[in-house]
C-alpha cells in the first residue's frame, strides 16, 4: 500500500514553522561534540526529479528532511507519483501513472513559485512524456537566475517552446527530441543536469561542451547509467550521452552536503569550538577545506571525518608578495558560490583581511549590513565585492534583530549570532529551514542556545 506521508508531514511542518518564524540565539557559548552532515540538498533536487524518467521503482536514501526537498516530493505526489517513506531519509518512488497536465495547473504554478528546483522536472518530462511546462522560477532573492541555459539546451535537442504571458508558463514540446552537439554558454549545474536528463532518451548522441562537473552532477550521471543510460565523460566538462529507449529502476544514496560541511567548519572557528564532522565525504569536497585553511583554520582529517580543534585565534594568509587574499567563486573544481557567505562571516573573527568576490550573483552580499550592525568591519565595495577586516578577538560581535534573506546568508547570520555577545533574533527562518534540516536541534546538541520563537 502506498501512502503519501510526505504530503502530511510537509503540511505538518508548515503548520508548526509558519507561526514560529524566528530564532532566538544566545551567543558567546563554546560548542563541542560531533555532528553529521545531512544529505546534499543540491543533489537531492536533481536526483528526485530523475525518478520521472522511469515507470519502475526508484529507492533514494540519505534524503535531507528540508523544506525545499519536501516541497519537491509533495509536487511529485500531486502528479500521481506513488511515494513510500519508510524513514524520513528514505523514499521509494514509482512514476508509473504520472498526471502530466498537473504541471500546467495553478496549483503547480503556486507551489513551484517557492522552489526554483522545480525547473528540474522539465528535463525528465521532455525525455519521457515529450512535453513540459515551466513557470517563472522562485527560490532565493540573491539576484538574477536565468533559465536561458536550460531552454537553449532543450531547443538544440529539438524542443520547441513559447512563453504564454497569460498563464505565465513556458510551453515546451519535444515530440522530435534528437541528439546534437552543443556548447553551454555557462557551466550551469542545474542546466547541465536538465539537459542530460532530456538527452538520456533522445534519438542519437548528444555531446555537451562546457558542462558542469560538480560531484552532484556526477552522482546524477552515475545514477542514470545504473538505470540504463549511456553517459561518458562523467567528472569532466565534456559529456557524451547516447540516447536510449527505456530507463529502469535503481537505488541511490545522496552524498553528504558539502555546504553544510563548510558551514560547520566556519561555525567551529567563529565560536572557538572543538567540533568533529562525522562522515564529511572528504573525497568529494574539492578545495573547500583548503579555502578554510587559507583563513587560518586548523583541521585534522581522520578517515572520512574532519576534526576542527578549538582555536583562540586564526590568521588569514597573504599571497607570497604580501598582497591581501582574495576569495572568489568559480565553476567546479573551483570554489562553490554557496560557501562565500560562510567564508565572509568566518573571516570576521580572524586576524587579517580578505577580499570576497561573489561573481555569480549580484545580490548575495547584501546581507553584510546586518553584520556591520553587529560590529563587523566589512566594506561593501559593490554588489559583487566586500572587504572583511578581521576583529581578531579585539572586540566581539553584538546580538541584534535581523532577517534571513536567503538560505546561505541565513546560516551565515546564525553563525555570527552564535559567536556574538548577547541575544540575537533571526527572522524569516523558513529560508534556513529550506536548506538545513533540524539545524537548531543539531547545534543545540553541541551546546548552542537556539530557540524557535514568534518573530
Amino acid at each position: 500500500m502506498y501512502i503519501n506521508v510526505t504530503l502530511f508531514t510537509f503540511k505538518f511542518l508548515l503548520f508548526n514553522i509558519q507561526p514560529v518564524n524566528a530564532f532566538e540565539v544566545k551567543g558567546g557559548k563554546t560548542l563541542s561534540g560531533t555532528i553529521v552532515p545531512q544529505g546534499a540538498k543540491n543533489e537531492a533536487l536533481q536526483i528526485i526529479s530523475a525518478i520521472l524518467l522511469t515507470p519502475e521503482k526508484v529507492t533514494i536514501t540519505n534524503i535531507p528532511d528540508i523544506l525545499d526537498v519536501n516541497l519537491l516530493i509533495e509536487l511529485l505526489g500531486e502528479m500521481n507519483v506513488k511515494i513510500e517513506r519508510p524513514q524520513r531519509d528514505t523514499c521509494i518512488f514509482q512514476a508509473d501513472d504520472v498526471n502530466v497536465d498537473y504541471l500546467h495547473s495553478e496549483a503547480f504554478k503556486k507551489k513551484s513559485g517557492r522552489l526554483r528546483g522545480s525547473v528540474m522536472l522539465a528535463g525528465p518530462m521532455l525525455a519521457r512524456f515529450k512535453k513540459a511546462f515551466i513557470p517563472k522560477p522562485g527560490g532565493d532573492k540573491i539576484g538574477r537566475r536565468r533559465l536561458d541555459t536550460h531552454i537553449i539546451g532543450f531547443q538544440k535537442l529539438g524542443t520547441t517552446f513559447n512563453y504564454d504571458a497569460e498563464d505565465g508558463f513556458f510551453h515546451l514540446d519535444a515530440s522530435q527530441l534528437k541528439g546534437t552537439t552543443m556548447l553551454l554558454d555557462e557551466p550551469s549545474v542545474t542546466g547541465t543536469a536538465n539537459i542530460v536528463m532530456a538527452a538520456s532518451m533522445a534519438k542519437g548522441a548528444t555531446t555537451i561542451y562546457n558542462a558542469a562537473c560538480e560531484p552532484y552532477l556526477q552522482q546524477l550521471c552515475k545514477m542514470l547509467n545504473r538505470m540504463g543510460a549511456k553517459i561518458s565523460g562523467v567528472g569532466s566538462n565534456l559529456l557524451i550521452i547516447e540516447g536510449v529507449d527505456y530507463l529502469g529502476g535503481t537505488t541511490h544514496s545522496m552524498l553528504p552536503d558539502m555546504i553544510e560541511v563548510g558551514s560547520f567548519i566556519g561555525l567551529a572557528a567563529m565560536t572557538h569550538s572543538d567540533i568533529t564532522i562525522k562522515g564529511a565525504g572528504i573525497e568529494h569536497l574539492g578545495i573547500i577545506p583548503e579555502k578554510f585553511q587559507q583563513l587560518g583554520i586548523k583541521m585534522n582529517f581522520i578517515g572520512n571525518d574532519i576534526h576542527i580543534p578549538a582555536q583562540e585565534s586564526y590568521t588569514i594568509q597573504r599571497y607570497l608578495d604580501g598582497g591581501v587574499l582574495t576569495m572568489y567563486d568559480h565553476p567546479w573544481p573551483g570554489f562553490t558560490p554557496d560557501l562565500l557567505s560562510i567564508v565572509l562571516v568566518t573571516a570576521i573573527g580572524a586576524k587579517g583581511s580578505v577580499l570576497i568576490h561573489q561573481k555569480m550573483f549580484e545580490s548575495r552580499l547584501f546581507f553584510v549590513d546586518k553584520l556591520i550592525d553587529m560590529g563587523a568591519q566589512v566594506i561593501l565595495c559593490d554588489p559583487h565585492r566586500a572587504v572583511v577586516i578581521g576583529l581578531d578577538n579585539q572586540q566581539k560581535l553584538r546580538g541584534i534583530t535581523m532577517s534571513s534573506p536567503d538560505i546561505r546568508a541565513g546560516v551565515a547570520l546564525l553563525i555570527a549570532a552564535l559567536s556574538a555577545e548577547g541575544t540575537s533574533i533571526i527572522q524569516n527562518i523558513e529560508q534556513i529551514d529550506r536548506g538545513y534540516q533540524y539545524i537548531d536541534q543539531r547545534l543545540t546538541n553541541l551546546g548552542a542556545s537556539i530557540k524557535r520563537v514568534v518573530g
